[in-house]
């Protein structure tokens, strides 16, 4: 099998093993000393280590967000690095409020395991859902 579809197998077990919230899985699939990338406008943002990093932010972000990223495009090359495009939706566990934010994720793959995971998402649009009250219920 070629580097790039064995990153790409990697990364597709990654996001099998998010939507199962699978945190052993995910744990394993990341390297001991990886690293984790999200703006730190994010309650959950700012840059985690190493696999307490790692739970950090996983649990940061669960506390925060119901949320289910949907994969558009999934793509290697071949050196390394798989970058997904999508969408994450959800609701913020706060208030209910809903959101559908773009998203791009940039993984780098090393020795099996993912060195370093990126998510770039509209960090003005999730601010908002954060900030938003919490929807008004049809018929009130």
């Amino acid at each position: 099998m070629q580097q790039a579809e064995q990153d790409l197998t990697l990364v597709r077990e990654v996001y099998t093993a998010f939507e199962r919230a699978d945190v052993p899985r995910i744990m394993a699939l990341f390297a001991d000393d990886g690293t984790v990338t999200q703006s730190p406008e994010l309650p959950w943002g700012g840059v985690h280590v190493g696999h307490e990093g790692l739970g950090h932010f996983l649990a940061t972000l669960t506390g925060h967000l119901d949320s289910h990223p949907e994969t558009e495009r999934l793509f290697a090359d071949g050196s390394g690095h798989v970058v997904q495009v999508g969408r994450t939706r959800g609701v913020v566990r706060a208030t209910g409020a809903p959101f559908d934010v773009p998203e791009v994720h940039v993984l780098t793959v090393s020795g099996g395991r993912v060195q370093c995971f990126e998510a770039y998402l509209d960090t003005a649009a999730m601010r908002a859902a954060l900030a938003a009250p919490a929807p008004v219920p049809a018929g009130t």
